[in-house]
This record gives structure tokens, sequence and C-alpha cells, in this order.
């Protein structure tokens, strides 16, 4: 079968990072095909490329055997190119029906916006969705009234009233529900059968073999590998994807001449001691929490388990002080701790690491410098003490050493930077004020395998510092590997505690859904 889309020689640079080093794409009609590889090896950047939102340096796009020009979203969308992102573009004051429908508004004559017809656009779009949003769509309701789950599938029905061709999902799946995701796959597989080409990039490798024919594995911006994942074991595609100095190099038939790939060894789980309690929470209540009571040791990591959506971020933004609380309180090393502001509650020695990163925790815009120092400039203004420049560059600098931080100038905006260094990003910035408490909402959420043994690593370092580690993670995986103890929520409340050997994922899968909807603890 002819090609669809063809990319090749793709270059593009961020001032001194090459995002795309001459990377390729081929794919054909009526076929979902993986885009994978570690964060920074340019996977949403040729991605976008291809959507018009990244012009790149050099390089070919052919659709169909003719080249592509793509100057921007429009003459993608021209070539019949739709693109769904990770991060959400869903325009909150608007309804849905005006956000499905957006840059496509059906009009009468003299340009008078036709409503009815585009409310019937709109419900042709997301008609194919309804299980998702419990059978009834939410044609005339705010946009920003919905979850973040719901936008997410508004985005994807907006690419979809432009009847594409071509439809890229670049991590459209990390904010969806397990029942939103299955409804999402099953209308991916019913465009497949219709002729449409799928480009399908996730970091969740059972997603991939569930749902995907092929796979083209990026890495350092060049193609490595493209391979047939009914033959393909996902040990074998961990492998083209990272790439770990130490171990022996294995040469990859597919991948360009000289290339070769490398296995990175497991990142071994800590051993240090946990020690005296710490943190002591107390019947914290808010119109989320019900009556939540625990008490975490120095040197623990605590998880946060059960279905998503339970309470788990809420209980981090009260620790934080950025929830109101009508009942309860906490205790640090024997003191109160404030809860009343985030700015309290990090004079105290609390660092929240947010869910999104890109909202809550950075300036995307700024430096990295600046993002890194941030917490310190802060607590040095408020002792009224001088900041040097070149201070604050040591110790940007410094952080970006330890947390391995791919840059290519401390100067650089944090937009410049994969998902899961801006994510480092984020964390450094809270340990060169050596928090007492740290509260991460979900840190390897959307990043690559080797990003996340780093992050891992992060978290493992600061328990074995003595710091409470709390950690929300919607990868049972995850919290198996991290946790010391699990409190599955339930409704907001604390359902059940899991310790030691009792930590599996079997456990904390039939632990989040003891309870059936309605029953109470």
């Amino acid at each position: 079968m002819s090609a669809l889309l063809e990319m090749t020689g793709v270059r593009k640079r961020y001032g001194g990072v090459q995002a795309l080093d001459g990377a390729s794409l081929t794919a054909v009609r009526g076929e979902v095909h993986a885009l994978l590889g570690p964060n920074g090896s340019g996977k949403s950047t040729l991605d976008k490329t291809l959507a018009g939102t990244v012009v790149p340096d050099s390089g070919e796009i052919r659709i169909d055997g003719a080249e592509a020009r793509i100057g921007g979203p429009r003459d993608a969308h021209a070539l019949g190119i739709a693109a769904v992102y990770q991060q959400l573009s869903v325009v909150g004051d608007l309804t849905v029906t005006q956000n499905v429908v957006l840059g496509l508004e059906p009009a009468r004559r003299l340009g008078f916006l036709d409503h009815r017809a585009a409310r019937v656009r709109a419900a042709t779009a997301l008609e194919r969705f309804a299980a998702a949003f419990s059978g009834r769509l939410p044609l005339d309701r705010p946009a920003a009234s919905l979850g973040p789950g719901e936008q997410q599938i508004v985005e994807v029905a907006k690419a979809l009233a432009r009847e594409p061709r071509v439809l890229v999902l670049d991590e459209a799946t990390a904010s969806l529900h397990k029942e939103q995701v299955e409804v999402l796959f099953e209308v991916v597989r019913e465009l497949r059968a219709a002729g449409v080409l799928v480009v399908f990039t996730s970091h969740r490798l059972d997603e991939v073999f569930a749902l995907c024919d092929r796979a083209t594995v990026l890495r350092n911006g060049r193609t490595v590998a493209t391979v047939d994942l009914s033959s393909t074991t996902e040990d074998a595609l961990v492998q083209l994807m990272v790439a770990a100095p130490a171990q022996t190099p294995v040469e990859t038939p597919d991948a360009p001449q000289g290339a070769s790939r490398h296995v990175e060894a497991p990142v071994s789980g800590r051993t240090a001691e946990s020690g005296a309690v710490a943190l002591v929470v107390r019947g914290l209540t808010t119109d989320r929490l019900r009556d939540v009571s625990f008490t975490v040791r120095a040197g623990e990591v605590l998880g946060l388990g059960g279905l998503q959506g339970q309470g788990q971020s809420e209980l981090l933004l009260a620790l934080f002080g950025a929830a109101r609380i009508t009942a309860g309180d906490a205790l640090l090393d024997g003191k109160a701790l404030p809860l009343t502001s985030p700015a309290r509650a990090a004079r105290a020695g609390v660092a929240l690491v947010p869910g999104d990163r890109a909202r809550q925790g950075m300036f995307a815009s700024r430096p990295i410098q600046e993002n890194l120092s941030l917490a310190s400039m802060r607590r040095r203004a408020r002792l009224k003490l001088a900041l040097s420049a070149a201070a604050e560059r040591r110790a940007a600098r410094s952080m970006v050493e330890r947390l391995s931080i791919k840059i290519g100038s401390l100067n650089d905006p944090v937009a410049t930077l994969s998902g899961g260094n801006q994510q480092k990003v984020v964390i450094g910035k809270w340990l060169l004020d050596q928090p007492r408490v740290v509260l991460l909402d979900d840190p390897a959420k959307g990043v690559d395998v080797a990003a996340k043994e780093e992050i891992y690593a992060i978290v493992r370092g600061l328990a074995a510092e003595g710091a409470v580690v709390i950690l929300n993670s919607s990868d049972n995986r995850e919290l198996t590997e991290l946790s010391d103890r699990v409190l599955v929520l339930f409704e907001g409340a604390v359902a059940e505690e899991l310790t030691a050997a009792s930590i599996t994922e079997n456990r904390l899968v039939s632990s989040a859904l003891r309870l059936a909807p309605g029953e109470t603890l």
C-alpha cells in the first residue's frame, strides 16, 4: 500500500536544543501509527510540524505523494490534517458547541452565524462520545464547567468536526479516565476502518499495544526504527526508546548506520529506614474531603491510591493551604502546620509539585534559571537577604546537574524543554529550599520511561534525606514501586490503608473498586 504520509529529513532547533535532527515518519491510510520515544526525543515537535504549529528548519512532508507546504495550522487543515494535544486549548467561556465549531462556524447569508447548523455539527461530532458524558451531550454548557477528561473529549470532537484524513493524537489520553479512554479507542478504531490515518503519541505502552498497528521510535531527534507491533514485545520497544551509557550498545537493524540502542537497568528500591512521626493530619475536611486522618514518618513515601478523582489531588492542595478547610488540622514536627495559604505552608517547609505543571507549576515563557530559583528568591526576599545574580546562577546550575535536566542554556524559556525536563524544573525549584514535606501530584504523568525512572530516583532521594513524601499517582505500578504505605481514597475519605507486601497492583485495584456507587464507608 502506498504511503499517505511521508516525512523525511525533518530538522528543528530551539535555541541550543536540537529537537529534530533529520527525523522521518512514513504511514499509510487506515492505520493507527504510534510515535514513541523518551522525552526530548522530538515526538511532540514532529507532531506539531505535521499540524502546522511548528515550522521546521528543513525537511520534506508529502501527502499522497505530493509535496505539502505546511506553514501554519490553516495549511494543515486544508490538507485534511487535525491535531489534539495533551495541553487543553478549549475556551472556557464558550459553550461546548461553540468550541467544537470554532473556526468552522456555519453562516447564513449576510454572514450571520447559523446557530442551528452549528449545534447540529457539534452534536454530530460529539454523539459518538456520548458514553464519555454519561449519555447526555453537554452542548450548551460552558466548556469550563466540564472536567479535564470531558474537555479533552471536546478537543477530540473539535478535531473530528474537520473530517480529517490524518488525525494526530499527542498524549490525548493523559487526562482521561479508563472509561473515557475506552470510548476514544472505539472511535479511533472506527476512523481506522474508514481509512483515516491516526498518528498516536503516548507514554502508556499498554495503550500502544492495545490500539496501534505499527510504531516509529525517535531518540535524540532521530528516527531509530519502525516496527510492526504484532511481532514486537514491550521489552523490545523499551530497549529501542531508552539509551543508557552504562550498558553495552546493541545494534538496531532499522536504525541509521552507526546508530545503536541501550537497555537501562531498573532503579533499585529505596532501602533507607523511616524515622519518627513527622506529619500528623487529624480530621481534615473540605468540600471534597471527609474526616481524613493519618500520620507520616520522616523518610517515608506515603502513596495515595484509589480511582482518580476521589480526593487525592484535593488532599495535597489542602496540605499546601490551597483549599478551604472546614474542619481538622495538621502538625509538622509537633508544631501546627498553617493550612490557610500556600505562602504560609511554603514558609513552614511544605512544597507542592502540582498535577498541571504548565498552568500551575512554572512560567513557561520565562528562563529556566528564573523558574528554578523562584522559590528560594521568595524566601530570600522575605528574610531581606541580598540576592547575588552569580549565586542564583550557580544554584540553578547545581540543580540542573543534580537532576540531570537536559537544557541548552539557563536563559532558554522552560517551554523549550521536553515534558520530563519541565517536570524536573518544577521539582527542582523546591529542592533549593530543602522542604520538609514534599507533595507530588502525579509527577511522572505524561513522561517517558527514562524520565520516569529519573523522577523515581528523585523521590527516593528525598525520602532518603528524611523528607516526608506524599505521592498521588494514577499509575498503580508507580505506587507499588515507590510507596512504603498507600492510603486508598474513596469519595474524599480514607477507605483502606495498605502496607508492605499488601501493596500490589491487584490489591490496589480491588481496594479502589470494593465500594459500589452509593455504598457508604
